[in-house]
């Protein structure tokens, strides 16, 4: 096996672009008015969420995200905020994925999920070159698709989504799927979601997949004009998931709530111990001014500046 060093001089243009990039993204929102922040990696709660696989750090863990501390911040009266922040996940490598890396998360103090996905066009047409190759196919950033998730299963999957939640064997009558053994209907969701409509996204130009199922956004308020649905959006561009974004849930009481779903769900599925509710984070809630934020994978914004096929190309070294 080679050793990282033995490999930099080939990566070295790839990773001087992915300086640039750096360089171009605190540009943009230091242009906005934005104010960039650190938040701790080593915390007491890293999250709720149900299928992310934190990493122990002594009696802390280390985070999956900065949400919760830059939300902390945001309750505090200091916005819009972004951050370059390293994160940590317990899940295995693979071409676009490293259990450790960098996210780019920023908050603006607008509750519009329309001005959210268009404030992150104008940040990839800012960084990136208006027509990227990736995997021998041309996209390009002149145009971007937004497409509902009950519109793509309708499209792709020829499914009722919505109308089918919660009952496993609708849906899968409705997709033509045979449903597996012990499969509940969410993972039927995510099966189909990755077998069929995923691949469909992003292909010629990156794609907006907007109005989840509420029960798959629980951090996001939900749509005042369909509750059953939550204002969150996930971009695709390329053949990956780039961003996952949310219209901010600002009531405490539905955020503990959903906490306390979550964390059964995720004992049901994988078992283990659990860390204290993050209160403070909690009380923040409640004194959350009307905001939106993403999360961006940032070593895979640099993948698609680069033309990288590998996340290994764009990273200095690899924890």
């Amino acid at each position: 096996m080679s050793q990282p060093w033995e490999t930099l001089a080939d990566r070295m243009p790839m990773l001087r672009r992915r300086m640039l990039l750096t360089q171009a993204v605190r540009s943009f929102f230091a242009a906005r008015g934005y104010m960039e922040v650190e938040t701790p990696y080593a915390v007491v709660a890293p999250g709720e969420e149900v299928h992310l696989r934190a990493v122990p750090a002594g009696d802390k863990y280390l985070n999956t995200s900065p949400e919760f501390a830059m939300k902390k911040l945001l309750a505090g009266g200091c916005g819009p905020i972004f951050q370059l922040a390293r994160v940590w996940r317990d899940e295995p490598r693979s071409f676009s994925h490293a259990p450790e890396f960098t996210m780019l998360e920023w908050y603006n103090l607008r509750p519009d999920l329309t001005a959210l996905m268009d404030e992150t066009e104008a940040l990839l047409r800012a960084v990136l070159p208006p027509v990227l190759v990736r995997n021998g196919r041309t996209i390009s950033l002149q145009d971007f698709e937004r497409i509902t998730v009950a519109e793509a299963f309708f499209r792709y999957v020829g499914a009722d989504v919505l109308a089918t939640e919660g009952d496993a064997p609708a849906l899968a009558a409705a997709a033509g799927a045979k449903l597996r053994e012990s499969e509940g209907w969410e993972d039927l969701f995510f099966r189909l979601l990755l077998e069929r409509v995923e691949p469909e996204l992003g292909r010629e130009r990156p794609c907006f997949l907007t109005h989840w199922p509420a029960s798959q956004a629980a951090l996001a308020r939900r749509d005042p004009a369909d509750p059953r649905v939550a204002e969150r959006f996930e971009l695709f561009c390329g053949g990956m998931e780039l961003a996952n974004a949310f219209v901010e849930l600002t009531d405490a009481a539905e955020q503990r709530a959903r906490f306390l779903e979550d964390r059964a769900r995720r004992h049901a599925l994988y078992g283990g111990e659990d860390w204290a509710l993050d209160e403070a984070f909690l009380a923040a809630v409640d004194r959350l001014p009307p905001c939106a934020g993403i999360a961006l994978g940032f070593d895979r914004l640099a993948m698609l500046a680069c033309g990288a096929s590998r996340i290994s190309d764009v990273m200095w070294l690899q924890g």
